[in-house]
């Protein structure tokens, strides 16, 4: 399958119904980096600031997204292992994260996993207001994990 940009949009923007549903958006899609948009609207507690479930899944697609940009998704496939957050200021406006994978980084993944069948690696990321304001931090360790032939 070629992965177009307007592909990878649609796997980023709509992999889910829950994300599709709370609006997420792609901004900026280019290899090893991503940005991503949740809005306000239609995310809010009951206080009136984002959902915290929202929050959290705007944190933890980027490393999905920056699989898709950086690996080959023929050869290759990410699970998250670990996921932590912490909400910083409640987000009273829409918010974005971006996350860039050093070109380092990317090879030395590709490499272990190709050796190794699987490679852990970390994202750290800022879920930002609308006036740039950091509103949550995150930690992800996700893996990933080499497609073996089927042996049947």
């Amino acid at each position: 399958m070629e992965l177009t940009a307007e592909t990878m949009k649609s796997l980023i923007e709509k992999p889910f119904s829950f994300v599709e549903r709370m609006g997420m958006k792609v901004l900026v899609l280019e290899p090893r980096r991503v940005k991503l948009s949740v809005p306000l609207r239609g995310n809010e507690n009951h206080i009136g600031s984002m959902y915290a479930g929202a929050l959290f899944t705007i944190a933890e697609i980027p490393g999905g997204a920056l699989f898709l940009t950086t690996f080959d998704i023929s050869r290759f496939y990410p699970v998250v292992k670990e996921m932590t957050i912490r909400f910083v200021k409640p987000a009273k406006t829409d918010v974005t994260i971006e996350m860039v994978m050093p070109v380092a980084e990317a090879e030395r993944i590709e490499t272990e996993a190709e050796k190794d069948g699987k490679a852990d690696f970390v994202l750290e990321g800022e879920v930002k207001d609308s006036n740039g304001e950091t509103v949550t931090v995150s930690r992800g360790i996700y893996q990933l994990r080499t497609i073996r032939p089927n042996p049947f």
